[in-house]
């Protein structure tokens, strides 16, 4: 499978399987711009925010969908819309504030305005001023209303997507997948605790593929094996949809001394304490036994339970060499006093400085300093075969589902029409 081949560099595959991938696929703006066109603005979901966010009449939030901003806003009826923040008008963005009340939205340049679904409802001068001037009698403001993205709330997770044609969130994860998502967004309204964000100097795509990457977890993350969090022995299953673009990892804890098939870790310290153990202690909340589920949606999407710690991580490229990570950390309204401060203590594990993911955030940074130096060479994912489908014993040594994400990211990006 062949892109354009630059004269400067050969942009092809080496492979038709995706066991190598090649390194400008990380760094080379063409296709970059590729990936804005058919993936962020293509038939895909996105997601802009959680309902609760914007819980009364006239709140709005501003959020990013690849390199444009869009507005989640609550209309008058109560519904969820969510419009492109760039005037029918000119073009220019219309709110430049990350959240906030307001009856109407108004752009600062010309004061065109909009109601809560976009629609246009003023514009000044409409008929000149004394008979002079104005717009043209066939001018329809109706035929100017802001653009408006496709929006399916899921239990308070709201998604969007500039293609209408996408289809509902339980065929596009596709029903195992799909469990997975309504099982943390199960219903219980949804309380937001707070935020995180930072850049990352490096390529968008690796984010989802560290995600996607058990096999990290276990050798890099010297705090999260040491405390027994998550070791690669452990009990759990792999899932991913038919396209191979979705993946769910769920496990469940060992007991703090098995460390049987440990042997090859060795970051592995079993003196590490603590003087505040409950940095790690977690209560039973689901039904099941699960003690991580980590689930990436295709494209930008991560959503994790790491015990009793819930929290969304969306991932906004800013370039081919870097990309905004943004956490939402989360609960339910009902929740009491206790699984909130639980839930807080957990946070300090993950964002820009937890004793977790701080580890990706630097070896990422390396990935990205390595990549854009040498974008003739390629990486090597062949841990657990050169399939993109998920092992049949449900083992976690594997790079299969990061295969399984670059098998649909070809097809997307270099097939025609531009969709999986």
């Amino acid at each position: 499978m062949n892109v354009h081949v630059d004269p400067k560099l050969d942009k092809s595959w080496p492979r038709e399987d995706s066991s190598r991938v090649p390194l400008w696929v990380y760094t080379d703006r063409e296709n970059y711009q590729r990936e804005l066109d058919r993936i962020f603005y293509g038939p895909f979901w996105h997601f802009v925010g959680v309902d609760t966010e914007v819980k009364n009449v006239g709140d709005f939030k501003r959020a990013m969908i690849g390199e444009r901003t869009v507005i989640m806003t609550r209309a008058d009826d109560g519904s969820i819309s969510v419009l492109l923040n760039s005037c029918a008008h000119r073009g220019a963005e219309i709110c430049k504030t990350r959240r906030g009340n307001n009856k109407e939205i108004m752009c600062p340049y010309h004061q065109w305005t909009y109601d809560l679904k976009g629609n246009l409802i003023g514009v000044p001068f409409l008929r000149g001023v004394r008979g002079k001037g104005g717009f043209p009698r066939d001018f329809n403001k109706a035929d100017h209303s802001l653009t408006t993205l496709k929006v399916q709330n899921v239990n308070g997770a709201v998604f969007a997507s500039f293609d209408h044609s996408v289809p509902a969130m339980e065929e596009y994860l596709g029903p195992e997948v799909f469990k997975y998502l309504v099982r943390v967004f199960n219903g219980r309204k949804i309380r937001v605790l707070g935020y995180h964000r930072q850049l990352v100097k490096g390529n968008w795509k690796l984010y989802l593929e560290n995600i996607k990457d058990p096999y990290h977890a276990t050798l890099l993350h010297v705090f999260l094996i040491s405390f027994g969090l998550y070791r690669i022995d452990q009990k759990g299953v792999t899932v991913q949809d038919d396209t191979l673009s979705h993946c769910v990892f769920a496990s469940m804890k060992n007991d703090l001394k098995d460390v049987a098939g440990t042997e090859e870790m060795k970051s592995l310290r079993q003196d590490f304490t603590l003087q505040d153990m409950r940095v790690v202690q977690s209560t039973k909340e689901y039904d099941d036994d699960i003690t991580i589920q980590i689930q990436t949606i295709f494209p930008d999407l991560v959503l994790q339970q790491q015990g009793n710690s819930l929290q969304l991580r969306y991932v906004t490229p800013r370039g081919p060499d870097e990309f905004e990570l943004c956490w939402t950390y989360f609960g339910y309204e009902d929740d009491d006093e206790e699984m909130i401060k639980r839930r807080l203590r957990l946070v300090n594990l993950s964002g820009a400085a937890g004793y977790i993911s701080v580890d990706d955030t630097e070896v990422l940074e390396w990935s990205g300093t390595g990549q854009r130096s040498n974008p003739d060479r390629q990486s090597v994912l062949e841990l657990g075969g050169r399939s993109g489908k998920p092992p049949e014993d449900g083992n976690m040594v594997t790079e299969g589902p990061i295969r399984g994400f670059f098998e649909y990211y070809r097809k997307v990006m270099y097939s025609d029409p531009p969709r999986g």
